[in-house]
């Protein structure tokens, strides 16, 4: 069985940057994607203002560039899904749906999922107007009124991207301040299709067949509103893809995974980069950083034979 100096489990800005500089190393690369098209999600971002040199450029775009790039190196892509892993005498095997694969280092570059509401009707409408990606699903909502659940950077961008399609934009957030960017909480304020509500949670998604509206409650008192929306787009934050790895590397109560900016985990052979491992702050060009890290350290690891 082929041995590959470095299994990369993940093709988001993290899992390409990382095989561009193992590549460039002359190290055995091979990069597992769960999805059909790598580039993470910020192939669901609608703009991306503030990666250095590429001002304003598409999420769709940046994520092709980051593949191409990528494929210029002579990366090896495998389509599965990883089950888990498993080592033996310092050599990891990757167990996938696809089959089994050797390798001396691993890194995972899995990245985070979108958290759920966790609310009565967000199941059973899920795709049929309960959204996680504004700039995917927004074509569907033209004209109509939506909701969009959050107050991070995601919500008040999917905000601003969805009233450029619909009559109506609810921004529905717990608290009275925003975390997202002053510069992007201005423009949604200064957007006369969107409505603030402020201090409110969602109760829940109703509807038959396709949402038809949502029920929200204030957080301190029993005061109920519901709005007659077509889409519940929810940006409340993300969850690491962690859970094939518990038991194996040391994480904390999140799950995000425990590594430091070198991508170096407690358990030898192992390396951690992008958004699963702990860190402060997630953006795409932090993800790109920590790739290369990540693979400097995996040099050094190899090169002391462990």
């Amino acid at each position: 069985m082929e041995l590959y100096d470095i299994a990369i489990i993940g093709s988001g800005p993290a899992g390409l940057s990382a095989a561009v500089y193992a590549l460039r190393a002359e190290l055995k690369t091979v990069v597992f994607e769960r999805d059909s098209m790598s580039g993470g999600q910020v192939l669901n971002t609608d703009e991306v203002d503030n990666y250095l040199g590429l001002p304003g450029i598409n999420g769709f775009d940046l994520g092709t560039k980051f593949r191409e790039h990528a494929e210029q190196t002579g990366m090896q892509t495998i389509s599965a899904q990883v089950m888990r892993i498993e080592e033996q005498e310092g050599i990891w095997t990757v167990v996938t749906d696809e089959g089994e694969y050797k390798t001396k280092t691993v890194l995972l570059a899995t990245g985070t999922r979108h958290r759920k509401l966790e609310i009565p009707g967000e199941e059973r409408l899920s795709g049929k107007g309960v959204s996680y990606c504004a700039t995917c699903d927004g074509a569907f909502f033209r004209n109509k009124e939506v909701a969009v659940i959050g107050g991070g950077d995601v919500a008040v961008e999917d905000a601003l991207y969805l009233s450029r399609l619909c009559k109506k934009v609810y921004v529905v957030h717990r608290r009275e301040e925003f975390r997202a960017a002053p510069s992007l909480v201005r423009r949604m304020k200064e957007t006369e299709n969107i409505e603030l509500i402020l201090k409110f949670v969602p109760e829940e998604i109703f509807g038959e067949g396709v949402v038809e509206g949502l029920t929200i409650k204030e957080r301190e008192e029993e005061k109920r509103m519901t709005l007659a929306v077509s889409g519940v787009f929810v940006a409340i934050g993300t969850v690491p893809e962690s859970e094939i790895y518990k038991g194996i590397v040391p994480m904390d109560e999140a799950g995000y995974v425990l590594a430091g900016e070198d991508g170096k985990t407690q358990i030898p052979g192992i390396f951690a980069a992008g958004d699963i491992r702990t860190k402060k702050f997630r953006q795409i060009v932090t993800a790109v950083a920590d790739g290369a890290n990540a693979v400097h350290s995996i040099e050094e690891y190899l090169i002391k034979g462990r």
